[in-house]
């Protein structure tokens, strides 16, 4: 008997514990099962009783660590006896393969956090309306294609974080649907179109970016509705200015982050006095002129102030060192002058002051420890000595320039490489930096702190142990987070070959998401722009793989300038917080010329030289006495203070042979053209500018100002000019072989066979040129006469526009109307030819023109295959309705040419000539 009451107790007693019992649900388990079974490296093995202990299974931290796997359940279901799971952290656990749309069938879950893992495939549209997510975290995985429309519908939504991906369209209105969403994180994908009106109702927002994205548009004013914004950022897409006024009602903002704003139209500095509880305010090239306000000096919190790449004016504030827990200040790039007050060359925190037009400052030189002053001042209002020669304009060299070559391994020690004898690079700093050494003729100026990483390294090494071909110095780098400078000191005048290595080497080379990183800046050199949106793993094809890009440039007042800009795009949080911006292994600067002093000694030198300008100046006074030298009126002075290289006439009428009718090879937009030969044997092109010109010298000046402020590989490049009497001459470089009209439709004798091949290469390049003028070079400029004639070729067939003669400078506004009508029928824009109403667009269709004449062969002016067209134009318009566009190829290029390219061609020249695109 007590054997079966202990039987029976023992029986009730598991019956009690079984009824107790917490369960996941069969289907659940199912589901979680198929989640595993479909990413790699999960290895879940799930059962009904896997939250029966401690209400999950996982690791048990700390969520908010970087790393984390770690699933709960809520067991409060049927009395505690049936467990759901309502969230899933696995956070960079590498976990691979295409999201699991059975996440969508998680009925109670309420977060999923799936940060920094390499999961692909594109959002699922299986979460239900009703379903209880509340947070949703996806950065840093490789998820494409667009956002779903339906995510909108997830009423509950607080949280969408899907930074870092590979996402892209245009962002779906109905998540302004999305009434309770507080923070919004879409940075580092490929959006595009504008940021929909529906989200003004997002009035919950606490947290909203989307930096490095293709969005465009005006910022909308409806931000003005996020009255509960913490943080806003916007750096690095395509929208445009100005920060709407509305921006003055988000008195919660403690991060503001607006930077490269597109368009040409400034803006005064926004209204945000309220906003008081401001921490970081980024301010970055968004064209902001005027002074700094000084409502800025009631932000208490302040911690980073960065207003560089502006138009700022007037002197630092004084309430600057008032505020007390500010440890980052960027003015760099604007036009701040005045006093350089003592306090700042003192201030305890990192300043950079660099690229200014001070005039005043007790400063002694630019080597100070926290505060860059590089650049800084107007090039009269200091001293050019040794140790401040670098804080005027251009650094400007205080001693003799010496003839070498330059070879820097940018972040590692110094060392011979490829039988080259490298510089180290090896200074820590880099957040408000100027580091010059003088004894090698060299300097570099660093600034920016790391988003998110205060204490990280600006000189990147080999973390991932990447297996690395090719020179040591791509186990290294010089990097930083916002803009780095190289010069090369007191070079001597003359063309150059500089070359820029570049290795990624902080990304893995693995499939997790430390590879997932994208480094994005852009590389000017000597003032060019000649890389936008650089991205290293792309051009070299790989993480850990070399890359060496070569620019010949000019040097003219002594100093090789390279500069590094980070302009907002890319991921800034892969593999880890922080790791963005211009990366750089190795410079080299290597002279295109012989030395010229070579064999001579400096006293030989120096006694020639004396004895050459006393020569010199005792000639120009026998001159200027017989009248012989033309005063120095006004535009003699804004020449000079050009820079622009001088010929005399003597130099020109024996270049020129007295300008011989022979040597004349073309007409340019004011006159003939000659070509000419220097005494140094240099080949030059001279146009002579007509004595009927009505312009005069007025519009030569303009012309001049214009050419030599702009350097491009698809522009003539301007010499010099000469001005002498009334003789106006310019002086570019010879094209070898003159212009695209006479290579296409000239007579038989200079007409040249131009392969497809070469046809696409000068499209590029004039679009390439035509880019430069209206978006890239600080001017806009508008050139209102693109045709075939004004397009030379050089000796390799590469376009230049030239005849800058016409152009418009359009510094303010994107359109006008203009007082006179310039350019050539048959090319002109017809709301340009019929009313005067300019704009840049004027150019594109004159493109599409030349375009059209370049795939053809035939001029737009001159071939009329019938009575009732006027212009190829016209017949081509016919021939795209009719489906037989490839009818205008030029046949003399047989069937040696690329279908697919000349349709696409053709079919981009309608569009730019379209009235309605």
């Amino acid at each position: 008997m007590r054997l079966i009451h202990v039987l029976v107790l023992g029986f009730v007693a598991l019956h009690v514990f079984e009824s107790n019992a917490q369960l996941i649900p069969q289907d659940e388990v199912k589901v979680l099962q198929a989640i595993s079974d479909k990413l790699e490296n999960l290895n879940w093995t799930v059962t009904e009783h896997s939250c029966a202990e401690d209400g999950g299974f996982g690791d048990r931290i700390n969520i908010r660590n970087d790393t984390v796997r770690n699933v709960s359940c809520d067991c409060n279901f049927q009395n505690n006896t049936v467990c759901h799971v309502d969230s899933i952290f696995l956070k960079a656990q590498n976990i691979a393969g295409v999201f699991p749309s059975e996440f969508g069938n998680l009925t109670h879950l309420k977060v999923l956090d799936l940060t920094r893992n390499y999961i692909n495939g594109s959002l699922p549209k299986s979460f239900p309306p009703n379903a209880t997510l509340t947070n949703l975290l996806l950065l840093g995985n490789r998820l494409s294609g667009p956002i779903p429309s339906e995510i909108g519908d997830i009423a509950n939504l607080e949280e969408l974080v899907l930074d870092c991906n590979q996402l892209e369209g245009p962002l779906p209105s109905s998540l302004g649907n999305l009434s309770n969403l507080k923070r919004l994180l879409l940075s580092a994908n490929n959006f595009t179109g504008t940021i929909p009106e529906t989200f003004g109702k997002l009035e919950n927002l606490t947290d909203f970016r989307i930096d490095g994205s293709s969005l465009s548009g005006p910022i909308p004013s409806f931000i003005g509705n996020w009255t509960k914004l913490n943080r806003l950022d916007l750096q690095g897409t395509n929208m445009e200015g100005p920060i709407p006024s509305t921006i003055s009602q988000l008195k919660l903002l403690t991060n503001l982050r607006i930077t490269d704003l597109k368009g040409s139209a400034t803006m005064n500095f926004p209204d945000l006095e309220e906003l008081k509880n401001m921490e970081r305010l980024e301010l970055r090239n968004c064209l902001i002129k005027g002074d700094i306000p000084d409502y800025i000096a009631q932000m208490s919190y302040l911690d980073t102030l960065d207003l560089s790449f502006n138009m700022l004016t007037g002197p630092v504030p004084d309430f600057i060192p008032n505020l007390g827990k500010l440890d980052y200040l960027f003015l760099t790039n604007n036009s701040l002058s005045g006093e350089i007050q003592d306090w700042i060359l003192s201030f305890k925190h990192n300043i950079d002051l660099s690229y200014n037009n001070f005039t005043k400052s007790s400063a002694s030189s630019c080597q100070l420890s926290d505060v860059n002053l590089a650049s800084s001042h107007s090039s009269s209002s200091v001293a050019t000595t040794a140790s401040t020669f670098c804080l005027k304009r251009n650094l400007p060299c205080a001693g003799q320039p010496q003839y070498k070559s330059l070879f820097i391994n940018c972040g590692g020690g110094e060392g011979e490489f490829e039988g080259n004898n490298y510089v180290g690079d090896l200074h820590l700093n880099g957040i408000s930096n100027f580091d010059l050494r003088s004894e090698e003729q060299w300097a570099y100026s660093s600034t920016g702190v790391f988003m998110g990483n205060y204490s990280a390294n600006y000189v990147a090494e080999n973390v991932f142990s990447l297996n690395i071909s090719g020179p040591e110095y791509y186990q290294n780098a010089r990097l930083s987070p916002m803009s780095l400078n190289y010069y090369g000191l007191c070079m001597p005048n003359g063309n150059y070959k500089v070359k820029l290595h570049f290795a990624e080497i902080m990304y893995s080379d693995d499939q997790t998401y430390r590879s997932l990183g994208r480094r994005i800046f852009d590389v000017s050199v000597q003032g060019f722009r000649y890389l936008q949106d650089f991205n290293i793993v792309e051009e070299a094809g790989g993480v850990g793989k070399g890359i060496t890009k070569e620019f010949d440039v000019d040097v003219h007042d002594g100093t090789l300038e390279i500069h590094l800009y980070w302009a907002g795009k890319g991921t800034t949080s892969i593999p880890d917080r922080g790791v963005y911006g211009p990366l750089i292994s190795a410079i080299e600067m290597i002279p295109n010329f012989e030395n010229p002093s070579k064999g001579l000694s400096a006293g030989v030198i120096a006694g020639i030289v004396a004895a050459s300008c006393g020569f010199v100046i005792l000639i120009l006074v026998v001159l200027w006495k017989m009248g012989l030298l033309c005063r120095k009126d006004t535009t003699d002075r804004e020449l000079l203070d050009m820079k622009t290289g001088y010929y005399s006439l003597r130099q020109i009428k024996g270049a020129t042979n007295n300008f011989d009718p022979a040597n004349k090879i073309g007409e340019g937009g004011f006159g003939p053209v000659y070509k000419g030969v220097l005494s140094d044997g240099d080949v030059i092109a001279v146009k002579q500018l007509s004595s009927k010109s009505k312009q005069g010298n007025r519009e030569f000046v303009n012309e001049i100002g214009m050419i030599s402020a702009l350097q491009h590989p698809n522009l003539v490049k301007l010499y010099g000019c000469c001005i002498e009497g009334n003789q106006l001459l310019l002086i570019y470089e010879y094209m070898e072989n003159n212009s695209l009209a006479r290579a296409l439709f000239g007579e038989e004798e200079q007409k040249l066979h131009l392969d497809w091949p070469t046809r696409m290469k000068i499209c590029v390049g004039i679009a390439r040129g035509l880019a430069y003028l209206h978006e890239e070079s600080r001017l806009k400029i508008v050139h209102r006469d693109i045709k075939a004639t004004n397009v030379l070729l050089d000796r390799d067939l590469n376009a230049k526009i030239s005849d800058f003669g016409l152009a418009k400078l359009d510094e303010e506004e994107n359109t006008h109307i203009s007082t006179r009508i310039a350019g050539t029928i048959g090319y002109m824009a017809p709301e340009y030819a019929m009313r005067g109403y300019l704009t840049d667009k004027a150019d594109v269709y004159s493109f599409g023109v030349v375009a059209l004449e370049i795939v053809s062969g035939k001029s737009n002016t001159k071939y009329r295959p019938k009575e009732e067209f006027v212009y190829l134009l016209d017949w081509a318009y016919v021939l795209q309705e009719q489906g037989n566009l490839l009818e205008l190829v030029d046949p003399s290029l047989g069937s040696k040419y690329s279908q697919e390219e000349a349709m696409r061609m053709l079919s981009l020249a309608l569009l730019c000539t379209n009235p309605s695109p």
